[in-house]
């Protein structure tokens, strides 16, 4: 029972890992400031554009390992 049951903790972690993922997608475009922060890259030219949200990934980034450290402390 001890492989299956740190098996089980490892899918229950997946699980919530995208329902998190899932809802992000769902209500990321309703969050007015998100992807638009001071230091987002986007640059646009005639027949090309780029967007890359460098602060917004950094800020995901950080409150996802505050999670995840939350998580993992016992």
């Amino acid at each position: 029972m001890g492989e299956f049951g740190s098996f089980g903790k490892v899918l229950i972690t997946i699980g919530i890992i995208m329902i998190v993922v899932g809802a992000f997608f769902l209500l990321g475009n309703k969050i007015p400031f998100l992807g638009k922060l001071p230091g987002d890259v986007a640059i646009q030219k005639k027949n090309f554009s780029f967007y890359f949200p460098i602060t917004t990934c950094i800020i995901i980034s950080i409150i996802l390992s505050l999670i995840m450290w939350l998580l993992g402390k016992k």
